[in-house]
């Protein structure tokens, strides 16, 4: 059996009929760039948030970008960053000018662990990003209370979270901004790049609708040096189709966990499945388990047919574009430990049983030899 990591392929099947119209309906129009499929899912995003304002953005690292411009971070400020998580959370404080602060995580949830954010925390420092890694947000009471204390901009980096809940606040309600990715890979995808920013504060809001239109204000009058970063009418059509879809998609995303985590039980010990904060909704972008042998253990799986991903065998502090910041090995045990041992197993809502007892089976298979 050939088991894929992702496979979209029926997704697009089932809601083909809706996106070529919707598309189709774009390309008549021909109204192509911040039209009304950008307005009303700017729109809809942020009432999904419980937030005033969606900004649509060419993709998740220029979300991210974006709201650190609008923060006002630059040269000579420090962003507090988890080491664990993807390049564009700590690329998008470079590329501000700003220094990024590498922090350990959390073991259980690899999310950034708010015990060490307090003892990196200089006269520098002017925000902090918490990514919500896996589709679980981090702790953001004390992180808040934390950045409050400190006078601290918080930037959600929800690029694999949207739909997720913390005590019953959804993702955007407990920083100043939150950054989504819509690259097709995540839960919400569109049919390529991708994103949007949703805030609750007024100014920073505007001050990022005019950062993606290379800072011009009215059209043609640039008073801050801005970016091209849209986000396209086409995908915005494609993801008005599929949003409707998303709360369904993730309860089917948590069915498929929950069966995964059944199914491991007996090999305890061996693999340590995910670990979810009871306060939390986890929207399992990524069914994420701890193992012993991973390399070994991916390569067989590869050899039987089961496609696997390890979200993220380098640390940013250990990544050579940031060796000028002095970090070593053992500065951040947790985040070391955990890119050794992480694999992700097929995750998708159209996910089969029999496929997840194939990657099961063989999971077991290889343990027991």
């Amino acid at each position: 059996m050939k088991v894929p990591m992702l496979d979209l392929t029926e997704q697009y099947q089932q809601l083909r009929p809706e996106i070529l119209a919707a598309l189709e309906e774009v390309m008549s129009s021909a109204h192509f760039i911040l039209g009304n499929n950008v307005k009303k899912l700017e729109n809809d995003i942020a009432a999904y948030s419980n937030v005033k304002h969606g900004i649509g953005v060419a993709n998740g690292s220029d979300a991210l970008h974006i709201s650190l411009l609008a923060c006002g971070v630059g040269p000579g400020d420090e962003v507090i960053v988890p080491a664990f998580t993807f390049f564009a959370t700590a690329g998008a404080v470079a590329r501000a000018g700003a220094t990024p602060v590498f922090v350990d995580i959390d073991p259980r949830t690899y999310n950034i662990d708010p015990l060490k954010i307090e003892e990196a925390i200089t006269e520098k420092t002017k925000a902090i990003i918490p990514v919500h890694l896996y589709g679980q947000m981090a702790d953001m009471d004390k992180i808040k209370e934390i950045a409050d204390r400190h006078q601290l901009y918080i930037i959600e980096d929800a690029a694999q979270a949207i739909g997720a809940k913390y005590k019953g606040k959804t993702v955007g309600e407990l920083g100043t901004t939150a950054c989504y990715s819509f690259f097709p890979t995540k839960n919400l995808g569109a049919y390529g790049d991708g994103g949007m920013i949703v805030t609750n504060d007024d100014e920073i809001a505007e001050k990022m609708r005019v950062l993606r239109v290379h800072g011009s204000k009215p059209k043609y009058y640039h008073h801050v040096l801005g970016y091209n970063s849209r986000l396209d009418e086409l995908q915005a059509a494609i993801l008005n189709v599929k949003f409707p879809h998303l709360d369904d998609w993730s309860k089917l995303r948590i069915e498929k966990a929950n069966v995964y985590t059944e199914m491991l039980k007996e090999l305890e010990g061996v693999v340590t499945t995910p670990y979810i904060e009871e306060h939390n909704y986890h929207i399992f972008h990524q069914y994420t388990i701890r193992v012993q042998n991973r390399n070994e253990l991916q390569k067989f799986l590869s050899d039987q047919g089961v496609s696997t991903m390890v979200y993220y065998p380098k640390p940013l502090h250990l990544q050579p574009v940031f060796e000028h910041l002095g970090y070593k090995e053992g500065d951040l045990p947790e985040t070391e430990k955990a890119a050794e041992e992480v694999i992700s197993l097929p995750m998708f809502p159209e996910l089969k049983l029999e496929q997840q007892e194939y990657v099961v089976s063989k999971i077991k298979e290889f343990y027991a030899k």
